[in-house]
């Protein structure tokens, strides 16, 4: 019996962790040099504000929980509950949001500089599919935020003609880098520190200011689309499901692919799909 206690008061001392859960599932075990098992935690990068902890769902990862935006200080005895239940009522989202991750086509990986790495031929084919596709599904979709880098933009540019009406937004926060550092780590690709220092607070910030539960005022739901990078939708996959983002490498996106997310009033969050192309005939299919 006294076992049992422990645990659930451990477990209602966890339950308060804000983004804890994201970094929770960090392999404990034999080390990557070999030699006796280390099981201390592994330490999240300072940027994200997490503490390390077990697997609990956080419903305040938005920090839109209604209850967490009211000052409980300030609350009227005398109206009581009465008072706090309209206030909470105020802050309540009432909108489902949903988010299409949209990964560029593919493009010329040689060119020397950024802006010489335009859409191939193919790439252009691969834009316009997905724009047929996005189209198709009758959806009336709110706006198009894409990332500033030429790939992104082109790839843009097509979709835009299947979405007439849609507006458009570019951003820096959306530009492809190194968000965190992935695990278990790979050989072919290992950028400086300072690449995920810099990167990874710049993509966290993307995440944070785009993928949230609707605004208490939206009344109806919303159908958005970024179109950006791969890596950067990995690492937006895993913080919305609230998986460890260091394991955002061990998922792999199509050119021209479309991820689905939503997210309920409540907080909830759910991965419609992952990288769809099944919409493009096989020969169109690449992952350059």
């Amino acid at each position: 019996m006294a076992f049992r206690q422990a645990l659930q008061l451990a477990a209602c001392g966890l339950a308060g962790g804000s983004a804890a859960v994201l970094f929770s599932a960090v392999a404990v075990g034999k080390p990557r040099g070999g030699g006796d098992a280390d099981t201390r935690a592994t330490e999240p990068p300072a940027w994200t504000g997490a503490r390390p902890g077990r697997g609990v769902w956080d419903s305040n990862w938005d920090r839109r929980e209604p209850l967490s935006l009211i000052n409980l200080k300030k609350r009227n005895v005398e109206s009581g509950e009465d008072e706090l239940a309209s206030r909470l009522d105020h802050y309540k989202a009432k909108a489902t949001r949903h988010i299409f991750l949209i990964r560029h086509s593919q493009y010329h990986v040689d060119g020397s500089l950024e802006k010489d790495r335009t859409l191939t031929p193919l790439g252009r084919e691969q834009a316009e599919l997905t724009g047929l596709r996005l189209a198709s599904l009758g959806l009336k979709f709110n706006k198009i935020v894409h990332s500033s880098m030429t790939r992104a933009v082109e790839t843009t540019d097509i979709i835009s003609k299947h979405l007439p009406g849609v507006s458009r937004v570019s951003t820096d926060l959306l530009r492809e880098g190194a968000p965190i550092e992935p695990d278990p780590p790979v050989s072919h690709w290992k950028p400086e520190a300072v690449q995920y220092y810099e990167d990874g607070a710049r993509i966290e910030a993307a995440f944070r200011n785009y993928i949230h539960r609707a605004d208490a005022r939206q009344e109806e739901d919303s159908y958005e689309i970024f179109i950006c990078h791969a890596n950067v939708i990995r690492y937006i996959v895993c913080r919305a499901l609230q998986f460890p983002p260091e394991g955002w490498l061990r998922l792999s996106l199509n050119n021209g692919s479309i991820t689905h997310l939503v997210i309920r009033p409540n907080g909830r969050v759910a991965l419609r799909t992952l990288g769809d192309t099944g919409f493009m005939p096989p020969d169109k299919i690449t992952r350059s």
